[in-house]
């Protein structure tokens, strides 16, 4: 699979503390997840909904990254992970200056996360 292959555009769900922290920096070092496994995890479109349920179920003040796979210095792979699909993996930091759009996350009252799938598909 070549690089053409995947989106131009990969996912970050962010507690809005973390990427507010980000933004006076300038960069992401990631979560302590992030941390521990050597890489800032990200989901395509379609993975998006799937890892806030896994991830973030229940979590209030969630943003959703958008963040433009050409503007990244660090390396990103594309590697096997949940159900057997290739997730992208950030090898570095994310620079605030690749995310082109920031969304706030609504929560429903059942403590699902409520994605405008035409906001997905926009930013492909």
């Amino acid at each position: 699979m070549t690089l053409s292959d995947h989106p131009a555009v990969i996912y970050r769900l962010i507690a809005r503390e973390a990427w507010l922290e980000a933004e006076r920096g300038g960069t992401f070092h990631g979560s302590a997840h992030d941390l521990r496994d050597g890489f800032i995890h990200f989901s395509s479109a379609a993975q998006v909904p799937e890892t806030a349920a896994k991830h973030y179920a229940g979590q209030a003040n969630l943003l959703l990254l958008h963040v433009s796979v050409t503007a990244l210095a660090a390396p990103l792979r594309w590697e096997i992970s949940r159900n057997g699909e290739l997730f992208p993996h950030l090898y570095g930091t994310l620079p605030v200056s690749a995310v082109h759009r920031v969304e706030a996350v609504p929560l429903s009252n059942d403590g699902m996360h409520r994605f405008d799938a035409t906001s997905l598909c926009r930013s492909r």
